[in-house]
């Protein structure tokens, strides 16, 4: 298992690497003279090249990325250019609405699928079984920012039990907070609990079919007992698979949602920044979240070592 981790850890190292030397050139292929826009047009060449040295901008690109990434290694993430503030408070301010709503719509969503989706597959060939399949699928065909409008229409202007949009700080009011992100969870949650759900039936059949599941049934287990027994620990191999590949698709909701019902996360800050072109602090925040996506797919694969010795053994 050591070595397995040890593999891990270094590939993990090695992508985060990797994409940190991709963003950088991207941003900087695409972000045209920062110094310029920043300043205006009516800014003199002075200023320009002013503002270009004091933040580094004039350098070689290597010692830029070197500078950047020792920086991040240390968690000061740079500051902006217009309003002088530290990156790293501006990200921490964010995450007070972003972390808990991308986390309350993962837990939603785990929570409907595994039961569902074990019970869809317990029941295969039956009407109830087929019903579930049925809604999984019509879930899985609605985009997030339309889940979130009907949800908005019939809880918040219909039945008027909850805000439609904004956010109440956590310091101000938890409820009022708590209420704020009732709904983007509940659209980030179905939609994800709709894709969940397909795969956790078809990881729960694939195992009733397997030869121990059989043997645990002729040593007198019911169907029932045979897979909660034995059954699941094998089933959550594809489904730890398909929950890391979710994630991303969960971030890619998370802005959308964000948009939807104006709360001010960390994925509306960073199209904001985008479009004001502050370079340093869309590459600080982009790097975060890339390095988040491969952190959990590297649980992921630590899952899989500890769910399946062969895998481990393997490699």
């Amino acid at each position: 298992m050591a070595i397995y981790l040890l593999r891990k850890l270094a590939f993990f190292i090695g992508a985060v690497f990797v994409a940190s030397i991709a963003i950088f050139l991207l941003i900087r292929a695409a972000g045209g003279n920062v110094a310029a826009i920043v300043l205006g047009k009516d800014a003199t060449a002075e200023a320009i090249n002013a503002l270009a040295h004091t933040y580094g901008l004039d350098r070689p690109l290597p010692v830029q990325y070197f500078d950047w990434i020792g920086k991040m290694f240390t968690g000061d993430l740079g500051q902006s250019f217009r309003t002088k503030e530290a990156v790293a408070e501006l990200v921490t301010d964010r995450l007070s609405v972003s972390v808990p709503l991308a986390l309350s719509g993962l837990i939603l969503g785990l929570i409907i699928a595994i039961p569902v989706g074990t019970i869809a597959a317990r029941n295969v060939g039956k009407p109830s079984g087929a019903i579930l399949a049925l809604v999984s699928q019509i879930g899985i065909a609605v985009p997030v920012f339309w889940a979130g409008i009907l949800l908005s229409v019939l809880f918040g202007v219909r039945l008027g039990w909850l805000p439609t949009g904004g956010w109440i700080d956590w310091s101000q009011s938890w409820v009022g907070a708590i209420r704020s992100l009732v709904l983007p969870v509940l659209s980030l949650g179905l939609i994800m609990a709709a894709v969940l759900i397909r795969y956790v039936r078809s990881a729960v059949l694939d195992v009733m079919n397997q030869d121990y599941v059989r043997t645990a049934r002729a040593v007198g287990m019911t169907r029932t007992q045979a897979l909660l027994n034995v059954g699941l620990r094998n089933a959550a191999l594809p489904i730890v698979t398909i929950v890391g590949l979710q994630i991303a698709e969960l971030i890619g909701g998370t802005v959308i949602i964000e948009m939807v019902f104006s709360l001010p996360g960390l994925s509306r800050m960073i199209l904001a920044n985008v479009a004001a072109r502050e370079v340093i602090v869309v590459q600080s925040t982009v790097m975060l979240i890339i390095v988040f996506v491969i952190f959990v797919n590297f649980v992921v694969d630590l899952l899989y070592g500890i769910l399946d010795p062969r895998i481990r053994n393997a490699t």
